[in-house]
């Protein structure tokens, strides 16, 4: 305690320290939210893909084909410290999604272990990986995974081997289980990816034949996805070995995501010819996250509604159409 009439003086905290980052993926949809994400902070980025961007500011590098000590070579140069895999995607193939779900992450977690300082590991999930669930169902963690598609039963096996090595500490991961994501830079592959570059050359009062799921969905704008991502790699060491769920916790209709879709395209909704034929999902008809782990571990919450991130997702699409 000061004496009487000393003042206690207190210091501001000083400048948060940079981190070294290194994301695979980062010319993806997401890892490319990533990379800017970690840089808007100040920290020293060091992105890897298969394909470099139009600018070249990733490390081209096939994770598919480079060994372990390829990697762990690169990321040791770097100094990393965090590392974020948003590698994967939409490949149909079985051997597409084994290569890019799993093969991916066991030569990862490989590499870390070659390295003098393993880093820690952020691995992007997903929801799917629970499997089907009835509607109304809220998913939570401790939910016994049993994915039904070959989408998802390679996304739980890379998720697992990150797991497995973090349990006998050969690693040190953390696996956030996303929702299906919106907003600037979805890609073609996903459904509303799709839907957006079918409707870009509309005009009023043409029709657009498209079949529509009757499900219902949480969806999360890339931007929170990416949020949450930063902050798993800088939350406290006991959140290393968990899994989180990263969503908005709303069920959403698929008709109604594209209309707000339609909206943001100044189109009405009788636009969508809607034509009865099966779908084929990734995943189930219904999701819907518990995401109250993600608040409680990581101080996290969307922010961003779904309408304005579809408006959002059409006005960077059509920018980057003009640009083409």
């Amino acid at each position: 305690m000061p004496e009487a009439g000393e003042r206690t003086v207190r210091r501001a905290p000083g400048p948060r320290v940079s981190t070294a980052v290194a994301v695979l993926g980062a010319t993806g949809g997401v890892g490319q939210h990533v990379c800017s994400a970690f840089r808007a902070s100040g920290d020293h980025v060091l992105g890897i893909a298969r394909r470099t961007s139009a600018a070249g500011s990733a490390l081209r590098l096939d994770l598919a084909e480079a060994a372990p000590a390829q990697l762990a070579a690169a990321l040791t140069a770097h100094r990393t410290e965090i590392v974020v895999n948003a590698t994967g995607g939409w490949v149909l193939s079985a051997e597409a999604m084994h290569l890019a779900h799993v093969q991916i992450v066991e030569r990862l977690v490989a590499a870390s272990t070659l390295m003098p300082d393993p880093p820690r590991i952020v691995h992007i999930g997903t929801i799917h990986e629970y499997g089907p669930v009835p509607a109304g169902t809220l998913i939570d963690e401790s939910r016994t995974p049993e994915p039904q598609t070959g989408y998802a039963r390679t996304k739980l096996a890379g998720s697992q081997a990150l797991l497995n090595a973090t349990a006998a500490g050969t690693a040190r991961g953390v696996v956030l289980r996303a929702v299906n994501v919106c907003g600037p830079g979805t890609t073609s592959a996903s459904f509303l990816g799709a839907v957006l570059d079918r409707i870009r050359d509309v005009r009023p009062g043409d029709r657009v034949p498209m079949t529509i799921a009757d499900a219902r969905r949480d969806y999360l704008d890339v931007r929170d996805l990416t949020d949450a991502v930063v902050r798993a790699a800088r939350a406290p060491e006991s959140t290393v070995g968990q899994v989180i769920n990263v969503g908005r916790g709303e069920a959403v209709a698929m008709r109604q995501l594209v209309d707000w879709l339609l909206a943001a395209a100044g189109l009405p909704p009788d636009t969508i010819d809607e034509q009865g034929a099966a779908v084929q999902s990734k995943g189930g008809d219904w999701t819907r996250a518990d995401i109250r782990r993600a608040a409680q571990l990581l101080g996290w919450q969307p922010r961003t509604a779904l309408d304005a991130s579809l408006r959002d997702m059409w006005h960077d699409a059509a920018r980057r159409y003009s640009e083409a």
